[in-house]
């Protein structure tokens, strides 16, 4: 009798496939969404620090009334560094204000899905979005992957490209190193691909040679155990040039 998929391991939810998030450090947002928010509320880097959940260094902010967060650090910048978050606070690296309080082809990050939920995307080492166009009603910027989405005005960002842009550039070397970047986040590793395993173990498994030998894409109703490969894939096959 064959073991059971991943992907059906996966659902379960056991701690193989749990994140170790109570060894992260915090959490990357801004700071609340408040009154002060409607006008400028300054801070300092106490501390740039190392979380095991996050590829990019946390700078340790705290405000004038007290209060603590965790950012994302942005490029160029120090420990006591002076950094601000605000509807009037000045435009420059570091600094969080509301998408159209910030001028069109500035960089950007920690973009808010909706306004005050402490930030969503673009968030890794060394990325950063663009404000490509400003209505009055919508802001649309660009990410790292050419796509545009459209935010509510009020939504907040931080000014800046998020430090550590080196890091995808740094081979790895040894698979030792690799083992325990992903042990960090608890990732399964190493994989082991679907056609390299026997029939009774993968839908892909068994043949001669890395062939599935038959579609990537599964079935519509396909039981639990045949839902793997290409799911409800959008489109498949090699792109036309243009």
């Amino acid at each position: 009798m064959g073991k059971r998929l991943i992907t059906q391991r996966r659902g379960r939810g056991t701690s193989t496939y749990r994140a170790p998030s109570h060894r992260y450090i915090s959490q990357i947002k801004h700071r609340k969404y408040d009154q002060k928010e409607k006008n400028v509320n300054y801070g300092r880097i106490i501390d740039l620090v190392h979380c095991p959940g996050h590829s990019a260094p946390l700078a340790r902010v705290r405000y004038e009334d007290g209060e603590q967060v965790y950012m994302a650090a942005p490029e160029k910048v120090a420990v006591n560094d002076i950094i601000a978050s605000g509807i009037e606070a000045p435009v420059q690296d570091g600094n969080t204000l509301p998408l159209n309080k910030i001028p069109e082809g500035m960089s950007i990050y920690n973009i808010e899905k909706n306004p005050g939920d402490g930030g969503k995307f673009c968030r890794s080492s060394g990325a950063f979005a663009k404000i490509v166009t400003k209505f009055s009603n919508k802001i649309v910027i660009k990410f790292p992957s050419k796509e545009q989405k459209s935010f509510n005005p009020e939504c907040r960002a931080t000014i800046g490209i998020v430090a550590g842009s080196g890091r995808t550039e740094k081979p790895f070397v040894k698979a030792g190193n690799r083992f325990y970047a992903m042990k960090a986040r608890n990732k399964l590793y190493p994989r082991t691909s679907g056609v390299s395993m026997n029939s009774v173990d993968h839908p892909f498994g068994s043949g001669r040679g890395s062939h599935m030998g038959k579609p990537a894409t599964p079935p519509r109703n396909a039981s639990p155990g045949r839902n793997i490969g290409l799911i409800r894939a959008s489109r498949t096959g090699r792109r036309k040039k243009k």
